[in-house]
This record gives C-alpha cells, structure tokens and sequence, in this order.
C-alpha cells in the first residue's frame, strides 16, 4: 500500500497556538469535561460582542456583496484603511497600495511566498506570533529569531538584531503591540529599528493588528512613519479592536520607498489576484468601522474590562510563588515566566500539558511562541475576573505541588 505523507516543507514548522496540547483539549470536551480555554484571543466566547452599528451596516449590504470584489478590496474599504494610515503618518500611501485578507493571517503567508526563495532569511522576534515563523519556512525562507528582552519590558535587543543580520536578510518583521508579551514599542526603539534596517537595506514588516488595544495613556507609533525612505509593509484589521475575529477581514499598506520594491509588488499583486479577493461582506463594514464609535476604547480605560482584567490578572499570577511578569500596556496577553528550578520544568508542552489534564485550563507554552527556553506560557485575559478568579485559584493550586519529573 502506497502511504501519503505530509510535505517536508512542514517539518520545521509549528502552531501551537492551535497545536497538541489543544487537540488534547478536545478529546476531553468531547468526554464532556468543560476546558477553560486561555489559549486564543478570541473576544466572542467571553462576551465581548461586535458594535451594532457594524452588525447592522453588514446586513443593510449583504445583498451587494454575493460577487467577488476587486482582488485588492472595495474601493470604500480601501479608502478608509488609506485615511486610517494617513492618521498614524504612514509616508507614501495611495489607494492601490491597500489589499484586504481574510485576516492578517493570510497576507502574512502571501507577503512571504512573494519574497523568500530558498536560503533567504528574515529576522523574526522570539517570542513571535508563529504564524510569521510558519510562513517564512513554508516559503523557503529561514527564520531567523532576534530577542525580545524580558529584562527591558520586552523591548527587540537592537544588538542582537545585528549580530544576526547576514548577506543572506532581506527583511525583519517587528510585531507592535506584541503577541504574546503585550509590549508596546516606544518611539526610541522604533528609531533604533529603522536606523538598523537603513543600514543593511531591509523590508520591515510591521504587524500592527493590536494598534488600537492600547493602555495607560500611552500611543501607539507606526514605524513605517518613521521610515519614508525605505520599503514598510504594515498589517492591521478589524479582527481584535472591533470584536469581530471570525469575519476574518484585515489589511496591509505598502509605503515609503516603493520603488526599492517594483519587482516584488508584482508579485504580491499576482499572488492577491489569484485568490482573487477577501471576504467581501467583512469588506464592507471597515468604513463603518474605523469611523464609527470606538466602543474598545470603553474597555481599555479604568473601570473597563480589558483594563480590570489585565490589572487583576497580573496581580494575581505575580503573586503566586514562582511566577514573574512583565506588566502589559497593550493586547490582551501576558507572557509569565516560570521558575523552571523550583518546579523541575524541562518540558514546557509537558507543564501546559498537566495543567490541562489536573485544571481543565488550556493556555499555551513559550515554546509555541518559538521561544527556546521551558520558562514561560502566554495567558489569554478575555475572561471576565470571576472566571480569571477560579481560572487562577487553580494554577496556584497546581503550582503547590507540581514538580515534573
């Protein structure tokens, strides 16, 4: 008998986020065990509802929308995500420098396949979102991971950025606000980044899809503002600010020097026509959204529920006994570490793994965030505080007696 199997293009690559210890979640909610599931940023489960106005401005345009758009979008989207980037100064911008996906997730994997060929590389922060490792390997690329320092509010390490820069690097991608720390990236640090990118010639991907998930008074910068000289591909959407992950409807703006870049534009042009275009009742709401009422910034405040439960969450992990962590200003994650001598950790999918099987809580390892050392876990704090309470209540429980080994 002949066996299929996967494609080696897949060996080196993984998503945890999505990933084993998740399918061992559904095994166990299909026994009917009740997971508490912190391991995605998905607003809708924790009640986190989408604005009205873009509920009903979709239904009011459904029947306008059975027919493909334009591969890059609708023209009305288009327009307001180029008035959104000349509100956060990106240089350089027109019209047809917009494409709408199905979420930023597939412009990711599009953005890749049109640059890398075998053997290029790309400077990617560890920890990442793993969607940016996958697709540069998918893509034949080697991802090249840069750290992100705990001990600097989990800022890039500029000189580790360099030291990892090759003839081989055609570009660096910066996740801001990040997935999985909740940093947000001060204007200092950008500057450092695009001076770097300067002087080695590098496209910078900027994923900038949390921009608007901002706390403590502080603003969010575009680095591709920063950078009219060189070549910015920045991502962002709708799916976290306005609660609606599951339309799937995110963008990205090409900008500054576009001229460095002609020969690969074709490409992202061929690659966005042959899917021939993004979901276009989602498409039709960004206008709506982006300029109605931004009801996310009632949550991001004190008194709002992102802002409470962040609050509450980084109080009570910090203060278990073996657990440290940045505070977060942006997002709606943390990115504890785990005094991997006191517990015995060697095997961080092992810890995520007990806790799952012993607490019924899912959350997800620092290694799937390729992160090298067993020493961290990312938390989801979407729940409402009476559930983080519990969910809490039984990590420090868990973390009483759990030694592994």
């Amino acid at each position: 008998m002949h066996i299929f199997k996967k494609s080696s293009k897949l060996d080196n690559v993984l998503y945890d986020v999505r990933g084993p210890v998740v399918e061992e979640a559904a095994r166990m909610e299909e026994r009917g065990t009740h997971v508490l599931k912190l391991n995605i940023g998905n607003p809708a489960p924790f009640g986190f509802r989408t604005p009205d106005e873009v509920i009903y401005d979709m239904s009011q345009q459904l029947s306008d929308c059975e027919g493909y758009s334009p591969s890059q979008g609708l023209f009305s989207a288009r327009k307001a995500i180029m008035q959104y980037s000349q509100i956060k100064k990106l240089p350089n911008v027109t019209i047809n420098d917009i494409y709408t996906g199905n979420g930023v997730s597939e412009l990711i994997n599009l953005c890749m396949s049109a640059l890398l060929d075998n053997g290029d590389e790309i400077l990617i922060p560890s920890p990442d979102y793993p969607l940016w490792t996958a697709c540069a390997t998918l893509a034949g690329g080697k991802a090249v991971h840069y750290i992100c320092d705990e001990q600097s509010d989990w800022y890039p390490d500029i000189e580790d950025m360099r030291r990892k820069i090759t003839d081989h690097t055609k570009a660096l991608v910066i996740i801001n606000p990040n997935n999985p720390t909740g940093a947000l990236y001060p204007k200092e640090v950008l500057q450092k980044i695009v001076d770097l990118a300067r002087e080695h010639h590098l496209i910078i991907f900027s994923d900038e899809i949390y921009d608007r998930l901002v706390m403590d008074g502080k603003e969010h910068i575009s680095i591709a503002s920063l950078a009219p000289d060189l070549f910015c591909v920045t991502f962002s959407g709708l799916s976290k600010s306005h609660m609606i992950a599951g339309f799937r409807i995110g963008w990205m703006v090409l900008s500054g020097n576009k001229a460095i870049a002609k020969d690969y534009i074709e490409g992202i042009k061929m690659l966005s026509n042959m899917r021939l275009c993004s979901n276009v009742p989602a498409q039709s709401v960004v206008q709506t959204a982006l300029w109605g009422n931004q009801s996310v910034n009632d949550y991001l405040v004190p008194g709002g529920r992102i802002y409470e439960q962040r609050e509450y969450i980084y109080k009570a992990l910090t203060d278990i006994p073996g657990i440290t962590a940045v505070k977060p200003q942006a997002a709606f994650y943390m990115f504890p570490k785990i005094d991997v001598k006191k517990f015995n950790i060697v095997n961080d999918e092992k810890f995520a793994l007990d806790l799952l099987q012993d607490k019924k809580i899912l959350i997800v390892q620092g290694s799937g965030f390729n992160w090298k050392q067993p020493d961290h876990f990312r938390v989801v704090y979407l729940p409402r505080i009476e559930v983080l309470k519990e969910a809490v209540g039984k990590i420090s429980d868990f973390l009483s007696y759990y030694r592994q080994g």
